[in-house]
């Protein structure tokens, strides 16, 4: 079947995978890898290697992406960030002191880290 890209107008084939039916993706392993993911390479990082990292990550000043990185930073500068990669690319950054995160996947989005993440975040960071 060939769909409509809704960006820019282009086709796309897309090809059903008989090899990885819906039904079979856990969740549960999904958030578990990401999980040991995030323990092994959590870490703490400043506020100017996050000004650095966004930099790489967002160069493009009309980004809407760029404006919410920097705006969670400049909200949060007096307090201490984390920053982790998962196994499947997608970047995080916690802030304990306020229990507000972010995730970012480059080239493909960000937004507010959920409830159930942050307590994973906190829990990470406590037993560290």
């Amino acid at each position: 079947m060939r769909v409509a890209h809704p960006h820019n107008n282009l086709t796309a084939t897309k090809k059903a995978n008989p090899t990885m039916p819906f039904e079979t993706v856990n969740m549960e392993e999904i958030t578990e890898a990401r999980r040991k993911a995030i323990a092994g390479s959590i870490r703490t990082i400043s506020v100017e290697e996050l000004k650095a990292l966004g930099e790489r990550l967002f160069p493009l000043m009309d980004n809407p992406w760029r404006e919410k990185f920097f705006g969670f930073i400049a909200e949060n500068a007096a307090a201490t960030f984390h920053h982790a990669t998962t196994h499947d690319g997608v970047q995080i950054v916690y802030c304990r002191t306020e229990d507000k995160g972010m995730w970012f996947m480059p080239g493909i989005g960000m937004g507010p880290m959920q409830p159930k993440g942050r307590a994973i975040l906190k829990q990470i960071v406590e037993g560290r």
